[in-house]
């Protein structure tokens, strides 16, 4: 990055703890101590926001598209690049950095001059599935208006393989960085203890974790059905899920959970500010989503040393969980930071219909089991923790995105 002072405009539609937000904020931290002027733009801003940017903070409305009728919504849609038109005028914005597929969108149409540069974090294709008005109005700009980006960062090989042979892009201002992450800064908040006296008795024995938004693409349902299953064979063992997020999911969750005899052994716990020291005192980590790019939490665990066990729910997943490459399988894949399951979606997106215990959702339970009984993958992980993480260096990814 050159030494010239930038006004830099970051533009996200949240403010809760998510991969994405967690992501803006270690780029806000890390381009305003090199001296550049900051602006974060929140689309939604909410009285619980876990990560927020004090004065340097603007939104657009104070309350979530659920509490908006449809047709305030689209208005909200249609006004939104004007409005964001205003925002980079006023402020005279020379770089932006939208992430995620709206704030992208809403970039792509202000016909601003600054250095623009989208992101895109999930393998879209599947997400595209569902036929939503907002997801139609994406594929759309796949095909136009994000011509007018300068530069699209893909966050693994995998996502932008799949927007080019399945989303119909065809501009050539795709490039692949992977996240950034703070290293330092996430071991330094691992270590701080926790301290709520009820967590205290959660965490007292093993834990499988899930941190991330309780949404359909993260179809946590798989996870507890999984976990069912290895309370068999495993009983000392709690599940905590960690997020907040789609109430219809929620709803589902909670009637399972019930359906399982499992209320005193799974626990909602909503968001954290600190993550990291939940995920530090796990026994491992599970991320059972139907698509995914490069999730942020799972080289949060490799960072403080705790195994993972995932959903081969993108190639992406084993970019980041392995240093070898590794032949697509329908069996459970050992990797140098834990294992990866079989793609557990199944062409539908959507609450299931039945709570039918698949087998891959017993390949899932499989692979905890292997490493709540092991401590081989732990050692394993620590032995190659540092080369997993060395394509994530905050200041060289902040800089890629800059270079023009």
């Amino acid at each position: 990055m050159s030494s010239t002072v930038k006004n830099i405009l970051l533009i996200v539609p949240y403010g809760g703890v998510g991969g994405m937000e967690r992501l803006v904020h270690n780029f806000y931290k890390h381009y305003k101590t090199q001296g550049n002027n900051l602006k974060v733009l929140k689309f939604i801003k909410l009285n619980n926001d876990l990560i927020n940017f004090e004065e340097d903070e603007l939104f657009l409305k104070p309350y979530d598209f659920g509490s908006m009728s449809r047709l305030e919504r689209i208005m909200f849609y249609f006004k939104s690049p004007l409005r964001l038109r205003k925002i980079i005028k006023k402020h005279n914005v020379t770089h932006s950095i939208a992430f995620g597929d709206m704030a992208n969108l809403f970039s792509s149409l202000t016909f601003t001059k600054e250095f623009k540069v989208g992101s895109i974090h999930a393998l879209k294709s599947v997400e595209l599935k569902n036929k939503t008005l907002f997801n139609k109005i994406v594929g759309i700009g796949y095909r136009t208006s994000y011509r007018h980006l300068d530069k699209l960062v893909c966050i693994s090989k995998a996502i932008k393989e799949d927007l080019r042979k399945n989303c119909g892009y065809r501009f050539n201002n795709m490039e692949i960085i992977y996240n950034p992450h703070n290293i330092e800064d996430i071991i330094t908040q691992s270590n701080e203890p926790i301290t709520d006296k009820s967590e205290l008795e959660i965490f007292e024995k093993e834990v499988v974790l899930f941190l991330g938004r309780l949404s359909l693409q993260k179809s946590p349902w798989h996870l507890v059905k999984a976990f069912s299953i290895l309370r068999k064979s495993h009983k000392d063992v709690n599940l905590v899920l960690m997020g907040d997020g789609d109430s219809r999911v929620l709803e589902h969750l909670k009637l399972l959970i019930a359906k399982l005899d499992l209320d005193k052994k799974v626990f909602l716990i909503g968001r954290r500010s600190n993550p990291y020291k939940y995920i530090k005192s796990s026994k491992l980590l599970a991320l059972s989503s139907h698509y995914e790019g490069t999730p942020n939490v799972i080289v949060e665990a490799i960072a403080v040393g705790t195994p993972i066990v995932s959903s081969n729910c993108t190639d992406g997943i084993l970019e980041l969980m392995s240093l070898t490459h590794h032949n697509e399988s329908q069996e459970n894949i050992v990797t140098e930071s834990g294992v990866v399951t079989p793609n557990l979606f199944d062409g539908q997106l959507g609450i299931p219909e039945t709570d039918e215990i698949l087998q891959r959702e017993r390949d899932f339970a499989d692979a905890m089991y292997s490493i709540l009984r092991s401590n081989i993958f732990k050692v394993k992980l620590e032995q190659n923790r540092a080369e997993l993480l060395s394509k994530f260096n905050l200041v060289k990814v902040a800089s890629k995105y800059m270079r023009q």
